[in-house]
């Protein structure tokens, strides 16, 4: 196939005119093309008066070597093969099946490929399948009531599951494609694979997960929820099984670890068992809250209202004169601030988005990098005694019921607690309280969070509207914890191969689930 790169389309055109750049980039008649698919499309919004598409796209005709001979358009080129190939196995014989712990997108892809490949693994999940956990996650939202084991954190999907469902991803893998097929073939909208910024939303990745999992099954591979690893067994600096739920003994000399970022009393079982365990720099914050036309017509200008676009997004980032530096990250187009906690008297929260980001406000994490030198102790489990600490305050800033301390941007720049809301409505729920968040942030992040806004209302026009809402405290944005694991990808316990975002290898839904494919290859070629 031939690929054209770098086809423009304004507004008012449809797609179907791609056809008729196509045959001008090649110089050809109709009848030479077979077939066209697009491969990438994006928005080109970087002058507010001449907002466009620009289309990658592969077409299949015949005669293609002399077409190409002709060309002399360097925007023309030869498709590469993006096809997922299954590595070799190896000599090693299995005994055992293997062992996934976790069923957020690492242990899903690193489950489905095993199975794909005829390992039939034994996949356990803490939490409860995602049509039970949805329920328990609405009845907290509603009412306060937390399910420790299942909720925002925990269960299948992983916490990705009620997030915007962004597929977008700094990695450059060719694995990636692999991962938006799969969610393609379980469900997902075709135009995941095309999209420069693909997300799912909330709605449509629920039953996308159940569909994998169903997959998995169908392949020969067992799922078990409410299945919580609470120990292992280990003889010789080599693993041999794991107890669940302080009673079962399942045996296995293969343990993918696909836990999530907040498996904290797993982390500190793996620490008792001699894991090696170290510290990892992450960031904390706000969940920041803007009407999205604020948002849309910063991005689009006159073009905000065009139903082509859609609802806007953004990416902010910058380095202060107090040496730390803040960004936004998790962004929701037309979303909503939800209550992400997974512990008892802690106070998390989180975006989310559903599919089609109709909701009235855009909000993102407003967040500032922390180190492991800002936790106090040189304990590898430091940083989650960090996290904790600053959700037990937010909580009890917010009341001590899971309601959650907020405050208007105008206020927060002035030292004034808040008192009463103005244009923007609060998504949180349960609710919020309108207070000071100084008193549940830390004083270098207060003051890093006041000097990025006036300098990110720079780049958004409205950033820093005062009645814009600051919800705390955002305190999950990754792993504090990194279990480290040598070049084949093995912990220094033999065996065991941690994986995804809560081991420390991953940041967002794609790059997890190729961390999982990853090791899953590794296992296999063994």
């Amino acid at each position: 196939m031939i690929r054209i790169q770098d086809i423009k389309l304004n507004l008012k055109e449809d797609k179907s005119k791609l056809k008729e750049e196509i045959l001008k980039a090649l110089n050809i008649k109709e009848e030479y093309i077979i077939s066209y698919s697009i491969f990438k499309e994006s928005i080109d919004a970087r002058k507010k008066n001449d907002i466009h598409f620009v289309y990658t796209v592969d077409v299949e005709v015949s005669n293609e070597d002399k077409i190409l001979k002709k060309s002399k358009n360097k925007k023309i080129s030869i498709s590469p093969i993006i096809s997922y190939d299954y590595v070799n196995k190896g000599e090693k014989n299995i005994s055992k099946r293997p062992v996934i712990v976790g069923m957020g997108p690492a242990g899903l892809f690193a489950g489905l490929i095993l199975a794909q490949m005829g390992y039939k693994p034994i996949l356990l999940e803490r939490g409860k399948a995602v049509e039970e956990r949805a329920i328990d996650v609405e009845l907290f939202w509603n009412t306060g009531k937390l399910n420790t084991e299942s909720n925002v954190q925990f269960g299948e999907g992983g916490a990705g599951t009620f997030s915007d469902g962004k597929l977008n991803t700094l990695i450059k893998d060719p694995r990636s494609r692999k991962v938006l097929e799969e969610f393609v073939v379980a469900g997902a909208p075709e135009d995941i694979l095309y999209k420069n910024k693909p997300h799912i939303g909330t709605d449509i990745l629920r039953n996308v997960v159940a569909n994998i999992r169903k997959t998995i099954i169908s392949l020969g591979g067992e799922v078990r929820f409410q299945s919580k690893v609470t120990d292992l067994i280990i003889e010789d600096e080599k693993v041999t099984g794991v107890i669940v739920n302080n009673n079962d003994t399942i045996y296995t000399d293969i343990l993918i670890l696909a836990l999530g970022h907040s498996a904290r009393d797993t982390f500190q079982m793996l620490y008792n068992r001699q894991l090696s365990l170290v510290q990892k720099a992450f960031s904390i914050g706000v969940r920041i809250e803007h009407p999205q036309e604020i948002i849309d017509k910063s991005q689009y200008g006159d073009f905000a209202k065009d139903s082509k676009l859609g609802a806007a997004d953004y990416k902010l980032s910058g380095h202060f004169d107090n040496g730390r530096s803040a960004y936004t990250f998790c962004m929701c187009p037309g979303g909503e601030v939800v209550a992400a906690a997974s512990e008892e008297n802690r106070l998390v929260t989180n975006g989310m988005s559903y599919h089609a980001r109709d909701k009235e406000n855009a909000n993102s994490a407003l967040l500032v990098g922390i180190t492991p030198e800002d936790f106090g102790s040189p304990h590898p489990l430091a940083g989650v005694e960090f996290q904790r600490r600053l959700e037990e305050q937010a909580f009890q800033t917010g009341g001590g019921d899971y309601t959650a301390p907020a405050q208007l941007v105008g206020d927060f720049l002035r030292d004034i607690p808040s008192e009463k809301l103005g244009i923007v409505k609060a998504t949180y729920a349960p609710k919020i309280k309108l207070t000071d968040l100084r008193e549940c942030l830390p004083g270098y992040v207060v003051e890093t969070i006041k000097k990025a806004l006036p300098e990110f209302n720079k780049k958004i026009e409205g950033f820093a509207h005062p009645d814009a809402i600051m919800t705390g405290v955002e305190s999950r944005s990754s792993s504090p914890v990194r279990i480290q694991r040598d070049n084949n990808y093995e912990s220094n316990i033999k065996g065991i191969y941690p994986v995804g975002e809560g081991a420390g290898y991953a940041g967002g839904i794609i790059s997890a689930a190729v961390d999982g494919i990853r090791i899953a290859e590794q296992i296999a070629s063994e």
